[in-house]
């Protein structure tokens, strides 16, 4: 994350995310695949890497082995008889200063955490009535004799993060065309240089 100011001075923090160039890689119809859609794929990697059912797949696209992309999404409105096979999609033929976006990503996996960390637990009496060692632990998770059983949904320690989250209405600040890169308000779910999903 960082900072621009706005017109009227504040300081707005923001997200720099490089969006493109995207590849149109197939182009679905409901007489050939069922569906109506069209595959996007997205970054760079080396002929000698990649597959060969993948290199044919580049290959009815007209994609130069500098091209090949490891990343491919389908979407099944936003391009529809809008573009061709083959053809480069840039940040500024589809968004513009003003816009509000959605962004999809994979958010920080932060491993088996408890559950303070994760549901916002205050511990065991919260570090009073004799406690001397319990002020994370969970506490009472059920019953004894009657249910005799936990609960489904009981919120209690595990893996956290890692999961697909969607951050709704980010506004576009700033589109720089040249260097292939959006500016959209607030923070984006994921690590630095992870892929996200912008939808308009």
């Amino acid at each position: 994350m960082t900072s621009i100011y706005s017109a009227d001075g504040r300081n707005v923090a923001c997200t720099v995310i490089e969006a493109g160039p995207c590849v149109v890689t197939q182009v679905k119809s409901p007489e050939t695949d069922g569906y109506s859609a069209v595959q996007l794929a997205y970054g760079e990697r080396k002929e000698k890497n990649t597959p060969k059912p993948l290199q044919g797949h580049f290959a009815k696209a007209g994609t130069t082995p500098k091209k090949e992309v490891v990343e491919f999404r389908d979407f099944k409105v936003e391009f529809e008889g809008g573009v061709e096979l083959g053809q480069e999609i840039k940040v500024g033929d589809v968004f513009a200063e003003g816009d509000f976006v959605d962004v999809v990503g994979t958010s920080k996996g932060k491993g088996f955490q408890g559950v303070v960390k994760r549901h916002g637990f205050g511990g065991v009496g919260q570090r009073t009535h004799g406690q001397h060692n319990r002020e994370r632990a969970p506490g009472s998770i059920g019953g004894a004799s009657y249910p005799s059983r936990v609960f489904k949904g009981m919120r209690m320690a595990g893996r956290m993060g890692g999961n697909r989250v969607k951050v709704l209405n980010l506004q576009v600040l700033k589109v720089i065309p040249e260097k292939n890169l959006i500016v959209v308000s607030g923070a984006v779910p994921g690590a630095k240089n992870s892929t996200v999903i912008l939808e308009k």
